[in-house]
């Protein structure tokens, strides 16, 4: 496996990205854009991408905050106990709306195709990047084949982004792993995404992590799990190698 740091154009400037490729090259070689958590790209998110590069699949982890300059590093196990970082980050997230993401998943989609991606694409999200891997889906749906939220917030909210009210442009599989107790994700809004993709017809599973607090499955953050983080492995490549296969 190798990472290179590169620079993608989108229609609102340039963001940086980490890309993983597999050390073998195979025909037909699927890709996976990997959705960041509010602590930013990092060594963390790194090992994970390099964990789906040794199976084979070109990774793609860009920066969702390039349009707020220099930021960080946070450290994922103390930053929201300060007040003045956790008011930073909670501003970082405002400032980059879905909409926004959703605007650079053509260019990060480019990006893979550029990089020899002839197979199909899937998206997995952490935290906040959950909710973004399936906004992802619902607008590149002729190219998107599979979507992951892990720990992902606000994936059936009030909100008009909320992820849940495009289902019906879904065509992706579906895969949600929520922590057990989760205030960003309750089980009212698990009821109400369940819901509306079983309405719109949607290959899904929602997968309750009893036990697993919100960011149990990256590995530097303080409620990281080793065991309930080695189980999202299983499903995850489980998951990507019948959706993208």
């Amino acid at each position: 496996m190798t990472k290179r740091d590169i620079t993608i154009k989108t229609a609102d400037g340039e963001a940086g990205a980490g890309l993983f490729t597999p050390a073998t090259a195979a025909a037909g070689r699927p890709g996976v854009i990997l959705y960041m958590d509010v602590f930013g790209p990092r060594p963390a998110l790194d090992e994970m991408a390099g964990r789906l590069a040794a199976a084979g699949y070109v990774v793609l982890v860009p920066d969702l905050f390039y349009r707020l300059g220099a930021y960080g590093p946070f450290d994922a196990k103390t930053a929201f106990s300060d007040e003045a970082t956790r008011k930073q980050l909670m501003g970082m997230i405002g400032q980059t709306p879905q909409a926004m993401t959703e605007r650079d998943g053509g260019a990060f989609l480019d990006t893979l195709v550029g990089e020899g991606v002839t197979g199909k694409i899937g998206t997995v999200g952490y935290c906040m990047g959950g909710s973004r891997a399936l906004i992802a889906a619902a607008a590149y749906p002729d190219r998107i084949a599979g979507a992951a939220s892990f720990h992902g917030g606000n994936l059936a909210s009030d909100a008009p982004d909320s992820p849940h009210l495009r289902a019906a442009a879904i065509t992706a599989r579906i895969y949600v792993g929520s922590a057990g107790i989760d205030h960003s994700f309750p089980p009212e809004q698990s009821a109400r995404l369940a819901q509306a993709l079983r309405e719109a017809e949607i290959d899904h599973i929602i997968e309750n992590y009893v036990g697993m607090g919100h960011g149990w499955a990256v590995p530097d953050h303080g409620v990281f799990d080793a065991a309930g983080a080695e189980r999202h492995w299983k499903r995850l490549l489980a998951f990507f190698g019948e959706a993208l296969s």
